[in-house]
């Protein structure tokens, strides 16, 4: 019988990172979710997660916190014993949408440490991690997801400071796939479109509208089910030879056409 393989998912209880939670569950995997808010806020979220699959718990920490990220590792260790898979889904949007003409820097050094600076040096423990475990169980498995997002690409002058953001963990991706890949560790992007989630309800009167003059070739919101769905076939290897590689599931958002 296969070993359980263990999952941690930042911003793991809710939006896309429940979504990508629960599809692991259902694939098999305990899960590690981590967040800011405290334990008893979450509660509810974790147990439904423990009952869909082999195991979960929840860890309170910032990933833009070098103090937090080191007990992180060190507490899903304990708890665990190991890890599998890491998906650096955790991010923020900017605290005020402002003209790049005007934008300060407090929203720019925020989304700089939570959205890139976080998950890069997080990446960069669970790595380690994962090569140290590997020396010992070739066969353990490994892998890192990273969650960007369109913005990454695709310029809104008015939330300079996430699409920079996003940007900078794209090539992060590409940085570790490439010093991973000797180690046998596949690291993979998702660059997601529109997604239902709490942090774009406050603009879904315009997507909506966006969507109906025919914005997308898939003509509805994407959902934190099909990230998921995504996440959990690339843990399982569904895609192979493909390290490195960028998913961009935003319903052909982004696919030129005259």
């Amino acid at each position: 019988m296969a070993p359980v393989k263990t999952a941690l998912v930042t911003g793991g209880t809710r939006g896309i990172g429940l979504g990508i939670a629960k599809a692991l569950a259902a694939a098999g995997y305990r899960t590690a979710v981590c967040g800011r808010r405290p334990a008893a806020d979450v509660a509810d979220v974790v147990d439904e997660l423990a009952a869909s699959g082999p195991g979960a718990s929840y860890f309170q920490a910032d990933v833009g916190s070098v103090t937090d990220r080191g007990r992180l590792v060190d507490e899903v260790r304990a708890v665990f014993g190991g890890l599998n898979l890491l998906v650096n889904n955790a991010g923020i949007a900017p605290r005020l949408r402002a003209d790049i003409l005007d934008a300060g820097e407090d929203s720019f050094e925020d989304l700089m440490r939570i959205n890139l600076q976080g998950p890069y040096f997080l990446t960069q423990t669970v790595a380690r991690m994962m090569i140290e475990q590997r020396q010992t169980k070739p066969d353990s498995g490994a892998c890192i997801v990273n969650v960007t997002s369109i913005s990454a690409v695709v310029a809104s002058v008015n939330r300079g400071d996430y699409c920079i953001s996003k940007a900078g963990l794209s090539m992060a991706s590409k940085l570790w796939a490439v010093r991973l890949a000797e180690h046998g560790i596949p690291v993979y992007e998702i660059q997601p479109g529109i997604i239902a989630t709490d942090m774009t309800a406050g603009v879904r009167e315009k997507y909506d509208r966006l969507i109906s003059d025919g914005l997308l070739l898939e003509p509805r919101w994407g959902t934190p089910e099909d990230i998921g769905n995504i996440v959990a076939a690339l843990a399982r290897g569904d895609i192979p030879y493909a390290t490195g590689q960028v998913i961009v599931p935003d319903g052909g958002l982004t696919t030129l056409r005259l």
